[in-house]
């Protein structure tokens, strides 16, 4: 199926690249970003357009998620806990100063400051328990214990100018103030719901871009995306609606670009309250004793999902149904664990047996304008889970807003997307399994809030196993326990797809990313 999908879209990046001159480009974005400060929010549509300004130290190629140096040129273990990273020599930052190890120090400690932010990025920084610089190119990480995952997690955290940026606040960075990286491109405007403007670094460390500039416009409506590749108005769109492709494909003016994303799409589940504020009889009354704490009920919830009839229906082929946490084959995947069968009457007992036979209602709320076909997908879920006897109402919402409400733990169950990042279970299982905790940076994804201290030991022995094949082994056991027991239900892998104009070719990204460094073209 999966190299059906790819087959069917993808034409080689190579056959159509062209000799590289300088000119301008303007990319359809599906989504709006929230900030332009690198450290708020860790949502993707803005790790999308960080990319293009800030560097990581260690950066995920765009193929498989392996990681290459970046800002490090080099990195070794000195002691089960301490991290050594040699920097590059010479890189400035885009106002001309140097960048150097305290830098980096500073960038790993700024993410603790953020207030209020819907996404930390403290996942990948509060396990780091000191900085040490060594010389103006030599930093080093020390833990309070063996921690394997290291690489992973200063692959996510962006680089950004001391002199520049401290003392600022994310809404500053909005204003444009701080917005200072090393990247290939610096930051020109933000026009907030509209378009992110950038000019190319011609003093970039790396491979020099080809656009001299790129305007990133936000084009949040399928129909709006296509229309403007047609028209020529822009070159690349990403987040191709299905329902267009066929269309596309027939097409001689445009391209299609596609692969398989490590992104899941899923459930989450309040398991946490005794009384979940969207859990009620079918008069609409909340009900005393929350429903959702009970195994019985979420694998109730699980075997009402029809995920075949998601995936030809709604998302038109393009999408793989999956019980899995990222894709068969990466890191930590469980060989043979397919997705949940749909089995109506197996559902029903399932409620009877957790005591509600005659069902209850419940509100699912999810964004309108993040996922591919976001809204669409929830719909089809609140009908499936109404046939059971689940009455199921349905609040999509602007993902400003939606995130906004779920990171204050307002809904009790909400539909999400998670991209695997480097293609490796950790990021999941830390992430959205292991308990919430703030101090340790532990479960800052998990708003269902589901819990299991044998989830939570697997985790801990992995992350302190070097060994590979060990490490895998215990990743395995956690991901495992926690599907069991649907700490989250998965529904699909989805498969992106972009387009661009004859004559422009795009490597498609198993991250998802949407890139100007990656289109090659006139």
């Amino acid at each position: 199926m999966l190299k059906k999908i790819v087959a069917a879209f993808a034409v080689s990046f190579f056959a159509w690249c062209l000799p590289l001159h300088a000119a301008d480009l303007t990319m359809g974005m599906a989504f709006d970003v929230t900030s332009m400060d690198p450290h708020y929010h860790l949502v993707g549509p803005n790790v999308n357009v960080s990319m293009h300004i800030f560097d990581f130290l260690v950066t995920p190629d765009r193929e498989k998620g392996k990681l290459i140096p970046g800002l490090a040129e080099s990195w070794s273990v000195v002691d089960e806990l301490t991290w050594e990273f040699k920097l590059r020599k010479g890189v400035k930052f885009h106002d001309g100063s140097e960048f150097t190890a305290e830098d980096v120090a500073y960038s790993f400690d700024r993410p603790a400051t953020i207030l209020n932010s819907p996404g930390p990025f403290t996942l990948y920084t509060k396990q780091i328990a000191e900085k040490i610089i060594v010389d103006k190119y030599t930093i080093r990480f020390k833990t309070a214990k063996p921690y394997a995952l290291m690489l992973s997690d200063v692959s996510n955290v962006f680089i950004v100018s001391k002199k520049a940026t401290a003392g600022l606040s994310s809404e500053d960075f909005n204003s444009g103030k701080g917005v200072v990286g090393t990247g290939p491109y610096k930051f020109v405007q933000w026009k907030r719901g509209d378009r992110v403007e950038l000019a190319r670094n011609d003093s970039y460390w790396g491979k020099r871009p080809q656009w001299d500039r790129v305007s990133l416009r936000m084009l949040t409506t399928p129909s709006a995306r296509v229309a403007a590749l047609l028209a020529g108005d822009v070159q690349v769109i990403e987040g191709v609606p299905p329902a267009d492709i066929a269309q596309l494909k027939a097409n001689p003016d445009a391209r299609l670009f596609s692969t398989v994303s490590n992104r899941l799409i899923f459930l989450e589940v309040d398991q946490l309250r005794d009384k979940s504020p969207y859990v009620t009889d079918k008069n609409g009354k909340q009900l005393d004793k929350n429903p959702l704490k009970d195994l019985r009920v979420r694998q109730a919830i699980s075997k009402a999902i029809n995920r075949a009839a998601i995936v030809d229906r709604v998302m038109e082929g393009n999408a793989i149904a999956t019980g899995q946490l990222l894709p068969e084959g990466y890191f930590g995947t469980l060989p043979g664990l397919k997705a949940d069968i749909a089995d109506i009457a197996a559902a029903k007992k399932l409620l009877a047996d957790a005591g509600y036979a005659d069902g209850f209602g419940l509100t699912i709320h999810g964004p309108s304008d993040r996922y591919v076909n976001d809204a669409k997908i929830i719909q089809t879920i609140a009908q499936m889970l109404t046939r059971i006897g689940i009455v199921t109402k349905v609040e999509a919402l602007p993902s400003a807003v939606f995130f906004s409400r779920m990171s204050k733990q307002e809904f009790s169950v909400m539909m999400l997307g998670w991209g695997g990042g480097l293609g490796h279970v950790s990021t999941f299982v830390k992430s959205m399994l292991t308990t919430y905790n703030a101090e340790k940076g532990w479960g800052t994804g998990n708003y269902g809030r589901y819990s299991n201290p044998k989830v939570d030991a697997f985790a801990e022995q992995a992350l302190a196993t070097i060994d590979t094949g060990k490490q895998e082994k215990l990743w395995q056991q956690a991901s495992q326990l926690a599907l069991s027991e649907f700490g989250l239900i998965p529904l699909h892998h989805q498969v992106n797809v972009w387009a661009t104009r004859k004559g422009y070719a795009y490597f498609p990204r198993t991250d998802e990313r949407s890139l100007a460094m990656e289109v090659s073209g006139k």
